[in-house]
């Protein structure tokens, strides 16, 4: 009995070596997991943040056209009201989905900023079917949309933890030589 007391410090110093390293590997495995599940749900909100722009820009290049051929913007692509409608319908349906996906995976910031796009846009439809021939207020709509889309991509990079982009403002003026 006494050659097995003299073992039990060595014996208690594995058993207690073992399962420290057990759990060392144990909560390195959840941690791995934590942060592999963590990139997988970024990356799909990425996706649907992107879809979901991706599928509003239709609608709003839509409203362009339109109102090019009503006179309001200077798109050279002009389509008639007719003409777009049905495009327009499918641009709907196609924003629909991406829309529940937004609310289900997005922030409560992204997804408020995104309803507010939506919103504006959808003012920008109304416009267009009302066949206004009004160029001042047409690029009021437009101020308004591009502010819009700027908060939403703001937001979109705040949740995902990119950095600060582009606001995504472009010239439509040529550049001059000098």
């Amino acid at each position: 009995m006494s050659s097995f007391l003299q073992q039990l410090p060595a014996l208690m110093g594995v058993v207690i070596g073992a399962l420290g390293s057990y759990l060392a590997v144990v909560r390195g495995d959840r941690a791995r997991f934590r942060r592999e599940q963590e990139v997988r749900w970024e990356e799909r909100r990425l996706a649907v943040y992107s879809d979901y722009a991706r599928a509003l820009k239709k609608s709003v290049n839509l409203t362009y056209r339109v109102a090019a051929h009503l006179g309001n913007d200077p798109h050279p692509h002009p389509i008639s009201p007719a003409e777009a409608e049905p495009q327009l319908a499918a641009a709907t349906d196609g924003r629909d989905p991406a829309g529940e996906a937004l609310i289900m995976l997005g922030s409560r910031e992204v997804v408020e900023q995104a309803r507010e796009w939506v919103t504006t846009v959808m003012d920008m439809e109304r416009f267009m079917r009302a066949g206004t021939v009004d160029p001042d207020a047409w690029q009021d709509l437009l101020a308004r949309q591009r502010a819009c889309r700027e908060r939403y991509y703001t937001a979109v990079r705040q949740d995902l933890a990119l950095p600060p982009g582009h606001p995504a403002l472009w010239s439509t003026r040529p550049v001059s030589d000098g």
